[in-house]
């Protein structure tokens, strides 16, 4: 079962369609997108800044626009309240606000430091994170994975299975060294010892 938000940012489609038991949370606009996919959320929340008005729906709940909290946070913090594990983050890239793109793949992060995982959609690309852990993606033929430092030095960072693989090396914030890596037909293996990595899978 899995946490599956939908947010109020640009919309590129489902990477996989909701099953039964997973806990569906339409965070303000991603309500239109809910409507798109023909999906009735089990819960529906925000400032209603993204709609003209809060629709006629028995499972609101409405939050005030000055928050610390953007929409797409509180729909993560309500699904770990619910003891969530997994999390499918739509509607969360793109479009004029790049400062919530950010935002959002900093609340993987956030997801990882709570002992969950999160993915984060955009067009043909996906987000993780991982803290202190390690993290295997399925063989492919092709395909880019970048890997970046979330936050202070992520040391002992080790790649195994892609193009070009890393062993016990330092990432930091000031220097792109894990960007554009290459699937070549094996499984890949992301590790960290000791930090924070944000992940990102590209289809070419």
């Amino acid at each position: 079962m899995a946490c599956i938000i939908f947010g109020a940012g640009s919309y590129y489609g489902l990477f996989c369609r909701p099953e039964p038991g997973d806990y569906i949370i339409a965070a303000d606009g991603g309500w239109e997108y809910c409507k798109q996919e023909g999906i009735v959320p089990d819960l529906l929340l925000g400032d209603f800044d993204s709609l003209t008005e809060v629709p006629d729906f028995p499972h609101v709940h409405r939050v005030p626009v000055e928050k610390d909290d953007s929409d797409m946070m509180l729909a993560i913090k309500e699904g770990l309240s619910r003891g969530e594990r997994m999390f499918h983050l739509y509607g969360g890239m793109g479009g004029a606000r790049s400062d919530h793109t950010l935002a959002n793949m900093q609340s993987l992060l956030y997801l990882a430091c709570h002992d969950a995982q999160g993915w984060l959609y955009g067009d043909r690309e996906r987000y993780t994170a991982i803290r202190n852990g390690t993290i295997t993606f399925p063989a492919r033929e092709r395909g880019i994975m970048s890997v970046f430092c979330l936050g202070a030095d992520a040391i002992g960072v080790s790649i195994s299975g892609a193009q070009y693989p890393l062993e016990e090396a330092r990432l930091t914030a000031n220097f792109p060294l894990g960007v554009s890596n290459h699937f070549i037909g094996n499984p890949i293996t992301v590790s960290v010892r000791d930090g924070s990595l944000l992940i990102g899978l590209l289809d070419k």
